[in-house]
């Protein structure tokens, strides 16, 4: 950075010149706690693993096979994991991801709810890539098929890289009766292609079994919360929409790079109440800037979010996979109970967190890429 400039600088001068070709980036979230899930955790492992890191069948985690997902669709480079500080006193949580590209796995101090851990992320991926679009996948999800979703995810993708002002949510047709999840209310139906899409109309946060009935039979679709946007794109309509929420990160933008970088993520942190990105950021955008939301519903992909013993029992037995449930811990070698410390494994050479060289301070492991950061954002679309 030339040394009279400063970062508002930068901004200007992207916003003026975006790159005609933004590259393609995924965002993983797995900074939940899963508590629902904690009682049938600790009865298949004796430990209180968060939800994302459990492989309950198979060899594999589910924020494994949400990291492989994503690299179908971006380079594993440009793949990030968005975890807690929290997560890893668990050595399995070290094992997931200390293979992951440098500068890719961003720890934040706790976790704050999605819209903290989305915001701290994309202000991290900004930095490396200020021209980017964003594929937005949560790490608790069950695909069945999975080569149909990433058609679906692409198809998304597609419609984004060619009108950056579009935020393109996927919602999966309901086949069957739920009403702890959250539901996207269509609207005018807007033909892409051989793809339908749809205005949001409004979102419906778990009704009652009644309602959920309704929502369904009436084509509204699961809320997913994977989505696509461009950065630059979505920063924009934050700092517009929410400004008091953008300012707040904004602190952390302009400390990131500077000896007072971890001071003020703690205390940000420590000050922000939890938020919802779905509650607190996409629906109001759906209701100020409706014309740049679409839907575009996910068709014959059996879909669920593991987020109760319930429901992946239930999937479990419709696919045939109930037998196959892990318990994975040994009764003579419980791990609930044990204390574990981080450096451990974050000591260790082959360690591949972006905050590994500054372990020793907590306050640090927050951190991810440590080049000046430039926070992308372009002129709002009339």
């Amino acid at each position: 950075m030339q040394p009279n400039r400063n970062r508002r600088d930068d901004i200007a001068e992207i916003r003026k010149n975006p790159s005609t070709d933004p590259v393609g980036c995924a965002l993983v979230l797995a900074g939940g706690e899963g508590k629902r899930l904690r009682p049938f955790v600790h009865l298949l492992r004796r430990d209180l693993l968060p939800k994302q890191y459990v492989n309950f069948i198979g060899r594999r985690s589910m924020l494994e096979h949400t990291l492989d997902r994503a690299e179908r669709l971006v380079p594993r480079e440009r793949v990030f994991t968005v975890i807690n500080r929290g997560h890893l006193i668990f050595p399995e949580v070290g094992r997931q991801v200390v293979a992951r590209q440098p500068g890719t796995v961003i720890v934040q101090p706790e976790n704050k709810e999605t819209a903290p851990g989305i915001l701290f992320s994309l202000i991290h991926i900004a930095k490396r890539h200020p021209d980017s679009i964003v594929t937005l996948l949560p790490s608790d999800h069950f695909v069945l098929e999975e080569e149909d979703l990433l058609a679906h995810v692409s198809v998304a993708q597609q419609w984004v890289k060619r009108d950056h002002s579009r935020i393109v949510l996927l919602g999966v047709r309901p086949d069957r009766d739920e009403s702890d999840y959250g539901y996207i209310v269509p609207g005018c139906r807007a033909k892409r292609g051989s793809h339908t899409s749809f205005q949001i109309a409004s979102f419906v946060e778990k009704p009652d079994d009644r309602a959920a009935q309704a929502l369904a039979r009436d084509g509204a679709l699961w809320n997913t919360m994977m989505m696509v946007f461009k950065t630059a794109t979505l920063m924009s309509l934050i700092e517009e929409t929410a400004p008091q929420l953008f300012g707040v990160f904004r602190r952390i933008h302009d400390a990131l790079g500077s000896a007072k970088e971890a001071a003020v993520i703690e205390q940000v942190y420590r000050e922000l109440p939890p938020l919802n990105f779905s509650r607190d950021v996409i629906e109001p955008l759906a209701r100020s800037h409706s014309t740049q939301l679409l839907a575009l519903p996910v068709e014959n992909v059996l879909w669920s979010d593991w987020g109760s013993e319930s429901r992946i029992m239930e999937i479990l037995r419709q696919t045939g996979y109930a037998g196959r449930l892990n318990g994975l811990s040994s009764p003579d070698q419980p791990n609930f109970g044990r204390s574990y410390e981080p450096a451990s494994f974050i000591d260790a050479p082959e360690a591949r967190f972006a905050a590994n060289e500054s372990h020793r301070s907590p306050r640090k492991s927050a951190r991810s890429v440590h080049a000046p950061l430039t926070l992308a954002a372009t002129a709002r679309p009339g």
